[in-house]
């Protein structure tokens, strides 16, 4: 096999292994940003990416060697390069179309697990192939940088460093920087960018494959023409802003009467703020009954610790109704804290920690009235924050007749759901848990205290309450508080299934959902499912 005058020193090959190990690992933590704002960034989507991507590793470096030992033309390789490098730079353009597309066809063709095969479809659709094909670069390498069995060792050895070393820059980049700086979307641009740059220089040296070249590069511009756009919810018009952190997909919309955070583009609404004084007819509003569970002569005199701060909907709820109560949040997202000061008015004295929930309890000696835990989403639950150690230390931050209120946001009906497990938990920690439905949504609030006069504390609060939507909401809290009966379902450190728990309420929220229009399509087909929209 002749080499080509730019591979004979073998720099260009570790320069080439370098790039496709880092291009590999950009791909793997690009998928998760794609996938999350649609399936969640659980640990089930996170296995179904890594799985999915080993498997087009493996078959790629399966056929990268019979390849190579076939037919030792590194302008196969490098050819399999620009493809990959198309592709890749074609996910911000289609990528959520097809995310979509295929949730659609999941929906209706499965009857459990929904996230699962959803997640592992797309994966399969958009990131298997460009990663087989990245797949084929170390075997082929290999084959072309070897020239006898006294230094195949030492060669080899050098490609397995330069892809190491590519697939942990690549790994810190796309997190610590590209993603934050400039989104998923110019992100996935970028990597294929050094892919097509890669390819181009190796056929220009061979000074063939310009057609090849000319239409590769044609299709990576118009990549860039066309998938410049961070938007993940295409359909959405008129946001006031959209982007991403390191954490979380982050999505701010506002009407005539309130503003909206989101943080999953299919469903969910994280944060609001009231333009006017008023009930925001969600869940902040039944946890406003945890100071007046306290016992205090004045609800506003709480010390009040929020775990999840999001923008500060409990917070200015809170202070709204009750005067200017000491409050202090955690949020582990510091550009959610950005938004809740530019967008939805958090008050410049709430101080905002930029920490983990958990953590922040081990290293701060501060006793509260009332922790809110407001740190579950969808279903993405901190399963260090679902604990019996966890509630254990909430407790120890409590003061004595102190009052935890935890927002539970996915109320399921089967034996064993994560809220029964969750409030299970905590019946293990604290002597009182009460539990209340929110109307009109998923979502159920659970208080709990080692106070046994915690309830009426309420009930006697309800009479220095001012007449109004508040008090008569106050009424309905408490007439709905439920004592829970503590059961089995326990948690700890050690054992705490909570993306598999979560998964199953999404599945029967979904099945709810998607009733209807499953039987218009069972019974009329397409067409009448069109026409029923």
């Amino acid at each position: 096999m002749e080499k080509a005058s730019i591979l004979k020193n073998k720099l260009f090959l570790y320069v080439t292994e370098f790039f496709a190990g880092m291009s590999v690992m950009a791909v793997e933590l690009g998928a998760s940003r794609l996938l999350a704002p649609y399936f969640s960034s659980s640990q089930i989507v996170w296995t179904i990416i890594i799985g999915t991507i080993m498997i087009a590793m493996a078959l790629g470096n399966v056929y990268g060697g019979r390849s190579a030992d076939k037919n030792p033309s590194p302008d196969r390789l490098y050819g399999r390069i620009l493809v990959a490098a198309i592709w890749i730079a074609s996910i911000p353009v289609l990528g959520k179309y097809v995310v979509l597309g295929i949730s659609a066809v999941v929906i209706f063709t499965v009857d459990t697990n929904f996230l699962i095969w959803a997640a592992f479809a797309a994966c399969m659709v958009i990131f298997v192939f460009p990663l087989f094909l990245l797949g084929t670069v170390t075997p082929s390498l290999a084959k072309y940088s070897v020239d006898s069995l006294e230094d195949s060792g030492r060669i080899v050895g050098t490609l397995g460093a330069f892809n190491t070393i590519g697939s942990i820059i690549g790994t810190f980049v796309p997190t610590f920087v590209t993603i934050p700086a400039v989104g998923t979307s110019i992100t996935f641009l970028l990597f294929a960018g050094i892919l097509l740059v890669l390819g181009l220089l190796y056929f220009v040296s061979r000074r063939k494959g310009a057609v090849k070249s000319a239409v590769a590069a044609a299709l990576f511009l118009a990549c860039c023409v066309l998938g410049r756009s961070n938007s993940f919810a295409f359909w959405e018009q008129g946001l006031s802003y959209e982007g991403e952190s390191v954490y979380n997909y982050l999505q701010v919309k506002e009407d005539g009467s309130r503003v909206i955070l989101s943080t999953n583009v299919l469903f969910g609404v994280q944060s609001v703020l009231m333009k006017e004084t008023g009930l925001t007819g969600m869940y902040y509003d039944y946890a406003m009954a945890a100071p007046l569970m306290t016992g205090l002569e004045e609800p506003g005199d709480c010390e009040m610790l929020i775990l999840g701060m999001g923008t500060g909907t409990y917070a200015t709820q809170c202070r709204r109704y009750f005067g200017d109560m000491d409050v202090e949040g955690v949020e582990i997202d510091d550009r959610i804290t950005d938004l809740a000061r530019e967008y939805f008015e958090l008050p410049g004295d709430v101080k905002v920690t930029t920490y983990d929930g958990r953590a922040f309890l081990n290293v701060v000696d501060r006793q509260y009235d009332v922790i809110m835990v407001d740190a579950y989403q969808d279903i993405t639950i901190p399963f260090q924050m679902s604990s019996v150690e966890f509630f254990t230390l909430v407790k120890e931050h409590l003061k004595e007749d102190g009052v935890m209120v935890v927002n539970m946001n996915m109320r399921g009906s089967r034996e064993g759901n994560i809220n029964q497990y969750l409030a299970d938990t905590i019946a293990t920690v604290f002597g009182q848990v009460y539990t209340v439905d929110v109307s009109g949504s998923t979502n159920r609030e659970l208080f709990a205290s080692d106070n046994p006069a915690m309830t009426d504390n309420l009930a006697a609060a309800l009479g220095k309450l001012p007449q109004g939507s508040l008090a008569d909401l106050m009424g309905r809290v408490s007439q709905g508080l439920e004592a829970y009966a503590a059961g089995s379902h326990v948690m700890t450190d050690d054992k705490a299934p909570v993306e598999l728990l979560g998964m199953q309420v999404i599945d029967e929220l979904i099945k709810e959902e998607v009733a209807y229009y499953k039987g218009i399509y069972e019974r009329d087909g397409i067409k009448g499912l069109l026409d029923s929209f």
